[in-house]
């Protein structure tokens, strides 16, 4: 599961140069629809929600696959891949934030140390410079990942009620297939514009690769861990996802990261790690997007 987020960054990275942001979500969101689809008819979990509950579905939907996922597409078309991944890894820092600040939950010192010591490293991980520099050529791109970071977060708290009414699995396939319909629209100038006959077999790849397996699939794997581990155990292997995405960029992309960009990520990664262990974790949306929720993010 770790694996399959942590090479997402890199394969999306590759397919962006052939097919613009927006076309690429147009074309992987179908193939994550159908997999959910599939995946709960299979269990037979296959049903509809209750009609008091359509409409805040559906804000929760265009929140998480629509805000989300153009901010995420866009900033990663405009960033390197380790970058958005390590800074993807700050949305419990920003889960953490919001959830007290709406009264979900109260937290000791330690985590909020370790909150303020992952938000603390973003200069880093942004500049690749002790102190923030605005002048590289991927600060926009970066910007935007962390405005996906923040709304992510938004939507896990927002999607805590859903969860305990109706369990992860279902919610997001629910605001999932929502989140198809606002994107499609979204992509459809860019897709009609782009000759998909003329596209690579690597392109396609990487269309069914961020459709099928970073969503489908990784949502089958992240449940089969919680079965068998629990929650909050599984939700530590999560934290490998940008230390994997920053050795797949390196050898695959050629993304050589500066020394203060290792110790940004260092230091996101184990305050992000050491602020959860002692926390018991809150209902959220799916694994960490699914996607806890954060993972059918990539």
């Amino acid at each position: 599961m770790s694996t399959i987020w942590g090479v997402n960054f890199v394969v999306i990275k590759t397919a962006l140069p052939d097919i613009p942001p927006l076309a690429f979500n147009a074309l992987r969101f179908p193939l994550a629809s159908l997999g959910m689809l599939a995946l709960l008819a299979s269990t037979g979990r296959l049903q509809w929600p209750d009609r008091e509950d359509v409409a805040r579905l559906v804000g929760l939907g265009l929140i998480a696959n629509v805000g989300y996922q153009v901010l995420f597409i866009v900033g990663l078309d405009r960033t390197t891949a380790g970058n958005a991944s390590v800074l993807l890894a700050t949305i419990p820092a920003w889960t953490t934030i919001l959830s007290t600040w709406v009264g979900h939950e109260r937290l000791p010192l330690r985590v909020w140390i370790g909150v303020g010591a992952a938000l603390a490293a973003i200069p880093l991980v942004v500049s690749g410079e002790v102190g923030l520099a605005f002048g590289g050529a991927t600060w926009v791109g970066d910007l935007l990942i962390i405005a996906a970071a923040m709304t992510w977060a938004l939507y896990t708290v927002g999607a805590r009620g859903m969860i305990s009414k109706y369990g992860s699995t279902r919610v997001t396939a629910w605001t999932l297939w929502i989140g198809t319909l606002g994107i499609l629209p979204i992509g459809a100038p860019d897709l009609g514009r782009l000759d998909l006959t003329a596209l690579s077999l690597g392109a396609w790849f990487a269309v069914a690769y961020a459709g099928l397996l970073a969503i489908a699939l990784a949502y089958i794997l992240w449940n089969q861990g919680v079965k068998a581990l629990g929650n909050a155990r599984t939700a530590i292997y999560q934290n490998a996802v940008p230390v994997l995405a920053l050795v797949a960029a390196w050898i695959w992309l050629g993304e050589t990261p500066r020394t203060a960009q290792v110790v940004g990520a260092a230091v996101i990664v184990v305050s992000v790690t050491w602020a959860k262990r002692p926390v018991r974790a809150p209902a959220d949306a799916g694994p960490p997007g699914s996607h806890r929720a954060e993972s059918l993010r990539p």
